[in-house]
């Protein structure tokens, strides 16, 4: 890794919850949910800390919600509001350096190697950028310092909510030795539990495996495993992010109930992505057309293909495959592209960190 860098990665505390907590105080002690009506199939797409503690979470649909909280306070998002807050913070991320990388409008990293405020102490410029979040945009934000990326990000969620940990150089080999293998970008339940069958529990079990190995087991990510295992990440902070994908979804108020049903849904969802294309300047390569199923009982497939167009045949042949996978009734159907950027022809591979599979959030 680099001996010199200083990187800062910011997570706003429940970002969306934070800001309705702000604006309204009778639900500053009250279990609180940003999303959808549990009576139109919503789904949470935050939730403050006094719901957490029932259980609730981000991507849950508002009625399961509901049940396991019933005191909890459903409010509807108002992403305006949210992006007013976000364009705040990060005129106050712009007075310590202009090394920001946006992943969210909650969520950014900083390179702040070469500021020279605080004495170049990037732990006092993270405590700096938390007091004026505090004082001026009126919620939290958590930090965590670091050599890298990968290592700000994992320290930005040690002392959440509203704090902040900072990593040295000369402790990384310690703290990634039993630093759990879930809690690596990436990793999700299903490789989590790969790992657990072959006795992978830790980045230290990680270490003690070749490259070659994981490859075999985990394909082209065992090699990003064992460079992370190692605290080894030399990603640049990007200020322009490279967009991946552009897709739509939606949420139904009742289950499609069959196949036919849902290849139904696809050309409103074509005009749709349609739309959102004629957004973009037109250079991007495609180079995958992918669909998303969710189904009734929340298990969700994608199924993605080589294409250099976005056809609708395409999305058919991909429909039929990700319905027989489940084979049940569907709550959700999104379809989407990959591109490349016209400035990255080359670029053979997306990143495996990247597992968002959209630009939006279904609230509905």
């Amino acid at each position: 890794m680099s001996t010199d860098r200083k990187i800062i990665h910011f997570d706003c505390d429940c970002f969306y919850a934070s800001i309705e907590m702000r604006d309204n105080s009778e639900l500053s002690d009250k279990p609180i949910a940003v999303g959808g009506s549990p009576d139109r199939r919503g789904v949470v797409a935050t939730c403050n800390y006094a719901a957490r503690k029932f259980g609730v979470h981000s991507a849950m649909s508002s009625a399961v919600a509901r049940k396991r909280c019933a005191d909890l306070v459903i409010v509807r998002p108002d992403m305006e509001k949210y992006r007013n807050a976000s364009t705040e913070i990060h005129r106050i991320f712009e007075r310590y350096t202009s090394v920001i990388e946006p992943l969210s409008l909650d969520e950014a990293y900083l390179d702040v190697t070469d500021c020279t405020q605080f004495d170049r102490d990037a732990a006092a410029i993270a405590q700096a950028i938390r007091d004026a979040v505090k004082s001026e945009v009126g919620i939290t934000i958590s930090a965590g310092i670091a050599p890298n990326k990968f290592l700000a990000k994992i320290a930005s969620d040690w002392n959440k909510p509203d704090g902040q940990f900072e990593l040295h150089r000369d402790e990384v080999q310690d703290f990634l030795a039993d630093l759990p293998v879930r809690k690596l970008h990436g990793v999700g339940k299903v490789t989590a539990q790969k790992m657990t069958k072959l006795g992978i529990n830790t980045c230290g079990d990680l270490r003690l495996l070749d490259t070659s190995d994981l490859k075999l087991h985990f394909g082209s990510f065992g090699e990003r495993l064992k460079q992370l295992s190692a605290g080894i990440d030399n990603r640049h902070v990007q200020t322009e992010r490279i967009r991946k994908s552009i897709s739509v979804e939606h949420t139904f108020s009742q289950d499609l109930p069959s196949l036919t049903a849902c290849l139904a849904e696809i050309p409103d969802l074509m005009t749709k992505l349609s739309a959102r294309l004629k957004k973009t300047d037109g250079r991007d390569q495609i180079h995958k057309q992918f669909i998303k199923i969710k189904f009734r009982d929340f298990t969700q497939t994608t199924v993605e293909m080589v294409s250099n167009v976005d056809a609708a045949e395409n999305y058919h042949n991909l429909c039929e495959v990700g319905f027989r996978r489940g084979n049940k009734p569907v709550r959700l159907l999104g379809i989407g592209i990959r591109i490349r950027p016209h400035n990255n022809p080359v670029s053979t591979e997306d990143d495996p960190d990247q597992l968002n599979l959209g630009l939006t959030e279904t609230i509905d």
